[in-house]
């Protein structure tokens, strides 16, 4: 399974304070009105931002701090202008680090990346030099209800033209490929299922464990440490997270 899906389950699980929350509404809205700058303000005529939308609607984010962010990307509304930049490096134990940002501010973002890295025991790279370990999905997620039938939705999404099904504890992972990402979504949104997640994400085509205790603690520490910087929006990685890490 991913371990993005597996992260943000156990994120989930421990809840989410109201500081938290408004955090990941300001990642939200930055990736919104990015999304709606650079394709229109329409998400029928805009997959990126209708992507953008669909995974701040499953954070629960206000439909008004959405249309905010659209009319801020659009033009509509003063806002600043931020762009996409990503950082590759190297975790505790030689984890694969690849992290998506959204920033004002190349320098001030950079600075702040290298530090996590630098104090928990990583190294920042050079581009290129972990993006190769990863695939570009469209990943797609279910919690378990005792209304799904499991092999229902599974048969659902593979006839779609999903990649991948798994099933984990707690709920239902969708891999598909970056174009039929969006046909997947929608068809299984119009059949009621709701999602935890849906994004294009970058998945590790092979996962490392870390055996050493401290090796664990440090990279939890790194993941928070990066996701708590505002400019952050993913942080991607190539670690097997064990089935019993609590954070």
């Amino acid at each position: 399974m991913a371990g993005h899906s597996k992260w943000s389950n156990i994120k989930h699980k421990k809840g989410k304070e109201d500081a938290k929350r408004a955090k990941e509404f300001t990642k939200l809205g930055r990736y919104i009105m990015v999304a709606a700058r650079e394709g229109g303000p329409d998400p029928e005529y805009n997959p990126a931002l209708k992507a953008a939308i669909e995974k701040a609607k499953a954070a629960n984010m206000p439909n008004d701090n959405i249309e905010r962010a659209i009319k801020r990307g659009s033009g509509e509304l003063e806002g600043s202008n931020f762009e996409e930049i990503v950082y590759e490096g190297y975790g505790p134990g030689g984890i694969a680090v690849f992290v998506s940002c959204l920033t004002d501010n190349r320098n001030r973002t950079a600075s702040e990346v290298r530090h996590a890295f630098d104090k928990y025991g990583g190294n920042l790279g050079q581009t290129g030099c972990v993006s190769f370990m990863f695939d570009r999905k469209g990943l797609l997620v279910i919690d378990k209800k005792e209304s799904i039938d499991e092999e229902e939705l599974m048969l659902q999404a593979i006839d779609l033209g999903a990649e991948d099904f798994n099933s984990e504890d707690d709920f239902y992972e969708i891999i598909t490929s970056p174009e039929n990402f969006n046909q997947v979504r929608d068809a299984l949104s119009s059949n009621g299922y709701e999602f935890s997640m849906a994004e294009l994400a970058f998945l590790p085509q092979n996962t490392s464990e870390l055996k050493d205790e401290e090796d664990i603690k440090n990279m939890v520490k790194l993941i928070e440490m990066l996701e708590d910087n505002d400019d952050v929006q993913n942080v991607y990685h190539n670690w097997e997270i064990p089935d019993d890490l609590e954070i």
